[in-house]
């Protein structure tokens, strides 16, 4: 053996670097599949002693429940494992929970667990024998559940505990800053009632170090504490039951705080935070609204402007109104973004998003954006009136763009392919489906022509096996083909 595997640090990075070209995609070592990577671990678990430690540190380090812990209890193997290696979570109630001893066996490897995913809770009343001060993992870094851990949550809270995701604001919420002070992030992606209210806003002014926060809607209090949180990076609101009220506090700003988003039902709660609130650093502004008429779009827009550092903005809903033509056209939403000159990303997804984009507007609009490298449009309600000569002349004036979605008039193609020179490399994604095409192939030849880089012009998963972009997909990819072979 060779010496530099008697350092147990080389060691690790030689097993962590076989993790990596096994199962290259795999967000978590799943025991309900088992990975190529979790054999590879559990044979070097088994070769020789110095292999054991750390093979057995990775093998359970991420865990997607706790049935595997569960099958290490003598009695409960048969019933875990019943069908020849794989897992099953088909637990009859009748079965007794752990005794002492065998909770000492379940609580074998529970120390080098880092990341535990709970999607079932089963098998919890297994776990009453363990006294309440019970930490089962001391190590766990990450906790993610989407299931009500009861009166069990104290069992999963590590001192060491870094991420935690939960579905609800829990009653013992307090418990998880109190009992893991390094947290750095807490996520609780739902909406509440005013009863869970002050347990929330308890348990945040608890948090001191957090790096990322996403939760039900704050009031002014917790608030003007999170403003005060140097480490806070990205916050999070979901859902806006919750009215603000008059502000009667002064704020830190949020110096460091680089991304915003909101889910919620009306803009009112968005608007309001971000009229108050200093968010000098901020980057990036995403919000799925449920309804937007652009009479409340407006105002949003308006607060964002006091933002000229965002550079990547998402705005989405499926509802609107078509109330914008009461309105003047230099508040129409992509007017209202031009003033953000360091936009790397737009998307646009709601009703009336696209009103008076025409190739003036277009052209205007990315010379504005010289950064711009993602450009979406989607409008339900537009009627493309962008040409592909006022595309190009477009795509003049934003080299670096490689993502764009907009409806295009190709019904009335204004352009010769054969006499354009100008080709646009950088452009790689380019989704048409929102378009106006009767001619495919003519279509289909001047994207060949001018986008040499794009291939296709469907988003993922586009399910429809019959229409006039199929057809476009057809001619580009057999364009794409020929080219190849005819260089080959």
């Amino acid at each position: 053996m060779h010496r530099a595997l008697l350092v147990s640090e080389i060691l690790l990075e030689v097993f962590i670097h076989a993790n990596r070209i096994l199962d290259p995609h795999a967000s978590i070592l799943s025991y309900r599949k088992m990975s190529s990577a979790r054999k590879s671990f559990a044979a070097l678990a088994r070769t020789c002693r110095l292999f054991h430690e750390p093979a057995m540190d990775l093998l359970w380090a991420e865990l997607d429940g706790i049935e595997p812990l569960l099958g290490c209890v003598t009695r409960l193997h048969p019933i875990i494992y019943h069908s020849g290696g794989s897992i099953s979570r088909c637990f009859p109630f009748k079965i007794k929970p752990l005794s002492e001893h065998e909770a000492s066996q379940f609580l074998h490897h529970a120390p080098r667990v880092r990341s535990l995913t709970i999607l079932y809770d089963d098998y919890l009343y297994l776990l009453s024998v363990l006294p309440i001060e019970t930490c089962m993992f001391p190590t766990l870094l990450s906790l993610s559940t989407n299931r009500d851990l009861n009166r069990y949550l104290h069992l999963f809270l590590s001192p060491m505990l870094r991420h935690c995701t939960l579905p609800f604001v829990h009653p013992d919420l307090k418990s998880v800053p109190i009992r893991c002070a390094a947290l750095e992030e807490l996520s609780i992606k739902s909406s509440f009632s005013e009863i869970a209210a002050p347990v929330l806003y308890d348990s945040i002014r608890l948090c001191k170090g957090l790096v990322t926060l996403a939760c039900p809607p704050l009031d002014w209090t917790t608030w003007e504490h999170v403003s005060n949180l140097p480490t806070l990076l990205t916050l999070e609101i979901w859902d806006d039951r919750r009215l603000l009220g008059r502000r009667d506090l002064k704020f830190a700003p949020f110096l460091n705080v680089t991304r915003l988003y909101f889910y919620t039902r009306t803009t009112t709660y968005p608007v309001a935070v971000m009229q108050h609130l200093e968010f000098p650093s901020l980057n990036q502004f995403e919000i799925d609204v449920f309804n937007l008429p652009w009479t409340e779009a407006e105002p949003l827009f308006h607060a964002l402007s006091r933002s000229k550092t965002l550079s990547h903005i998402s705005v989405s809903s499926k509802h609107g109104g078509r109330d914008i033509d009461l309105l003047d056209n230099s508040l129409t939403p992509i007017r209202q973004s031009l003033c953000f000159t360091q936009l790397r990303t737009l998307r646009f997804k709601f009703p009336c998003c696209c009103i008076s984009l025409d190739n003036d507007l277009l052209l205007e609009a990315v010379s504005s954006w010289p950064h711009i490298r993602i450009l979406e449009f989607v409008d339900p309600q537009a009627v493309p009136t962008v040409t592909f000569r006022g595309l190009f002349t477009a795509l003049h004036q934003c080299p670096r763009l490689h993502t764009l979605d907009i409806p295009l008039d190709a019904v009335n193609i204004n352009i010769d392919h054969t006499a354009v020179s100008f080709q646009h490399t950088s452009l790689q994604h380019l989704n048409l489906t929102s378009s106006n095409i009767s001619d495919a192939e003519a279509v289909a030849r001047i994207i060949f022509s001018v986008l040499p880089s794009v291939d296709r012009i469907l988003p993922p998963g586009y399910k429809r096996r019959f229409d006039v972009y199929r057809e476009v997909q057809r001619h580009l990819e057999s364009f794409h083909i020929t080219r190849a072979t005819s260089e080959t």
